[in-house]
């Protein structure tokens, strides 16, 4: 069977004051009316149904999506006892699908991803499921629109079959003038963070390349759902590797393909990229919330409860909260996570 493994575990820090710990981004309604991660769960249906989505994150944000979306069984929760990385994590939640099902097919997805293009997506898993089930880690591939510094870069070499290529490499976040040779090179796509393959390859790779870990992992397996579960889950959560799932086994993973899509992709983890997939009026601006703009240009304004008026200002980000204001310059939007840092640092977590 196919399922979906959502990784929803990540603090969001880029998009504070919106985004904190009990009110993470991926529990918001920043593009649309549903939560962005309930948009995640959703659009899989009907490839994946929801009894067949998994979701890795920590025991206070499971909270929140199971009240969002009820169909996910709670079963389906694997809860991380602290934030390792995405690599753990995931294969953690590869190792809770294959107690369930050992034949099983996973897509790894992000909660914070926005896709336009859904049909597409769906062709385009079906076509990952079916490489994946011959042995090959599958990575969707986004079609570059520009030379990109912020993204990790995966270079396709030889066809496999039909629009499926092999992976011969993974770049991360390059130098400007490496992003311009690979944007124009064409040979280029930038890393989704969107991983298909069946959990025997997954838990493979772990094997191969973090033994020790594997291995307590597999052990772990057999305390599924008994008493002695999160005992044992403590002990394997020590020896964890604190990587990335691209450090952790994609960049050398013994089979690896790449499929190019163009499906409408986004990655929403900062300001600017919200922008970028939101609405504009005339002037280049996303407003929300009670707004007077006056030779505004190029500027996100999202509102709470007070009108918000700006004159003659251009590419900033003005957000306002009951208890938080934030205005930035739209190219300083990776610092905002700074503000967090230092909100931290002065132990100010009622801010954060």
């Amino acid at each position: 069977m196919y399922h979906a493994l959502i990784m929803a575990g990540g603090s969001g820090t880029r998009l504070w004051p919106l985004s904190r710990k009990v009110s993470p981004k991926q529990a918001l309604a920043l593009l649309e009316e549903r939560s962005m991660f309930r948009v995640t769960a959703e659009r899989l249906d009907p490839l994946i149904p929801l009894d067949q989505v998994w979701v890795v994150t920590n025991a206070d944000m499971a909270a929140i999506f199971q009240a969002q979306v009820p169909g996910i069984p709670a079963r389906n929760y694997v809860i991380e006892p602290n934030a390792r990385d995405s690599g753990p994590a995931a294969a953690l939640g590869l190792a809770h699908i294959a107690a369930a099902d050992p034949t099983a097919t996973v897509a790894i997805l992000s909660a914070d991803h926005h896709i336009t293009e859904v049909d597409e997506f769906h062709r385009v898993l079906d076509l990952a499921r079916d490489q994946a089930q011959h042995g090959h880690v599958v990575t969707l591939g986004i079609k570059p629109s520009f030379a990109s510094t912020g993204f990790g870069y995966i270079e396709r070499g030889a066809v496999l079959q039909g629009e499926i290529f092999d992976a011969v490499g993974f770049t991360e976040k390059p130098q400007e003038d490496i992003a311009e040779q690979y944007f124009n090179g064409g040979m280029h796509s930038w890393n989704s963070g969107m991983f298909i393959m069946t959990v025997a390859t997954g838990l493979g790779e772990f094997d191969l390349q973090h033994p020790e870990f594997a291995k307590a992992l597999r052990a772990l397996m057999g305390h599924i759902g008994k008493p002695s579960y999160e005992r044992e889950l403590q002990s394997v959560w020590a020896m964890s590797p604190k990587l990335s799932i691209d450090y952790a086994i994609m960049e050398r993973a013994e089979k690896l393909a790449v499929i190019p899509v163009d499906i409408g992709w986004s990655d929403i983890g900062s300001w600017a990229a919200l922008m970028d997939a939101l609405p504009k009026d005339q002037h280049e601006n996303a407003i929300s919330g009670d707004h007077v703009s006056i030779d505004t240009v190029d500027t996100l304004v999202r509102g709470g409860k007070r009108m918000i008026a700006t004159i003659g200002v251009a590419r900033l980000v003005i957000v306002d909260t009951p208890d938080a204001l934030l205005i930035c310059s739209l190219d300083r939007v990776q610092d905002v996570k700074r503000v967090v840092d230092e909100l931290k640092h002065r132990k100010r977590t009622d801010l954060v």
